[in-house]
């Protein structure tokens, strides 16, 4: 079992490699069209700062393993962010199509660190729990802020819309 569960936790790091890489992309090209709304634009930013810092954990944690990112996933992944982002930005209104989208992603990306956490111990990898906690922390405190923030995004979306029209 222990090696099942280290071969399925390898797999989850690379996995949340590519999340994140993915992550990155999206939130990049979000960044640069968010002018417009400056708070948002400030919590992406810094988001993106903390998203790079988890890549830089995943890589440490798959170090530690005797493994390293899969290229293919974080190429596949990066284009995936990319396209997202394209079709978004043809949208009238994407700084809520990016809202909701981005705050169904926080939740994925929640959801792969509390897997990776459950296998930490079976895997024999209690060593990377510290970085992938701290990872946890920053995407919840994230789905938290996006949460808090739908209605301001919204109303914020109107307003310019008005001023636009």
């Amino acid at each position: 079992m222990a090696n099942t569960a280290r071969d399925i936790f390898i797999v989850g790091l690379r996995n949340a490699h590519a999340m994140e890489i993915q992550a990155r992309e999206l939130m990049e090209r979000q960044s640069a069209r968010l002018g417009d709304y400056p708070s948002v634009k400030a919590r992406v930013e810094a988001h993106l700062a903390e998203t790079n810092e988890q890549i830089r954990r995943l890589d440490k944690c798959l170090e530690a393993c005797g493994d390293s990112a899969s290229t293919f996933k974080d190429t596949t992944q990066s284009v995936m962010g990319n396209v997202m982002a394209m079709s978004h930005a043809m949208a009238g209104d994407e700084i809520l199509k990016n809202t909701f989208a981005n705050n169904a992603f926080e939740h994925f990306e929640i959801a792969a660190y509390k897997s990776l956490l459950t296998l930490c111990s079976e895997a024999g990898m209690n060593a990377a729990r510290a970085p992938l906690e701290m990872s946890l922390r920053e995407e919840e405190q994230m789905a938290a802020w996006i949460d808090a923030n739908i209605g301001d995004v919204t109303k914020a979306y109107v307003l310019h819309e008005q001023q636009a029209a």
